[in-house]
């Protein structure tokens, strides 16, 4: 499950905003707020669409983890 915490990091590292999160993800900036602030858990369809959007970008996320990882395919 994505924690709030990696939500940040990974944007971090994507340098976007948590409009750029919401947008990407189809999802609406007060979800991605309030995720991020511990206020609330999305509902599974919104947070699903949080980490397919990472995962569009290369990150993924380790269940039982704390960390991010970036995916780099090489192409051949």
């Amino acid at each position: 499950m994505l924690t709030p915490e990696q939500s940040r990091a990974a944007r971090g590292w994507l340098d976007w905003s948590q409009d750029d999160l919401a947008k990407a993800a189809k999802v609406s900036p007060s979800t991605v707020r309030d995720f991020e602030k511990k206020r609330r858990v999305p509902i599974a369809n919104n947070l699903d669409a949080i980490v397919r959007a990472f995962a569009t970008e290369g990150i993924t996320f380790e269940h039982g983890a704390y960390g991010i990882a970036l995916v780099i395919n090489s192409v051949q």
